[in-house]
């Protein structure tokens, strides 16, 4: 359900948002939002869900989104594709992964690590592999709108993260993207 009523003061602080501002978005008058800061109000479950959302609204608008930041222009690998092309392609771009496009979307990912597995375990068939052969499961896949902070904990473990937006892939980004926000 929603946070306590109690929060609704620090979180507009956090945000550095005046109570006018509030109102506002959520759509009550600002001296609603002051007596229920103050506690000398018990709000209709209408209004609480209008003013949590409008926080949710506002948060999102001082964060900034992946949108912001991604890559736009992103290179795909086909799972049939011969290991050495999609290389030379990662070489010729300066990428360290690529993801791998099957028919129903993103299947995987060819990494740099990925790779020098292949190239220490298989060498000798190296000439002979495919993107499927070696690619790595596929990397989280998230809306253009999630925020800066959800990008950094899921970089935190993965690669990278691909942003689709009503299912098509739209951007990508890296650890190294990140970096560039800060």
């Amino acid at each position: 359900m929603f946070e306590d009523l109690s929060q609704i003061k620090l979180l507009r602080r956090h945000l550095g948002v005046s109570q006018k501002d509030l109102a506002i978005t959520a759509g009550v008058s600002q001296s609603l939002i002051a007596k229920i800061e103050a506690g000398n109000l018990e709000p209709t479950y209408s209004k609480v869900r209008a003013i949590f959302s409008a926080l949710d609204d506002l948060r999102g608008r001082t964060e900034p989104n992946v949108a912001s930041f991604m890559h736009k222009k992103i290179l795909f690998a086909k799972p049939s594709e011969k290991l050495s092309q999609v290389v030379a392609l990662m070489k010729k771009k300066g990428i360290s992964q690529i993801p791998v496009m099957g028919c129903g979307g993103v299947i995987g990912i060819i990494t740099e690590s990925c790779v020098l597995n292949a190239i220490a375990e298989r060498g000798s068939e190296f000439s002979s592999l495919r993107a499927e052969d070696v690619m790595e499961e596929c990397p989280p896949i998230v809306s253009a709108r999630t925020g800066q902070k959800m990008i950094l904990e899921l970089l935190k473990e993965y690669q990278l993260v691909l942003v689709a937006d009503h299912g098509e892939i739209v951007g990508l980004v890296s650890k190294a993207d990140l970096l560039t926000v800060f």
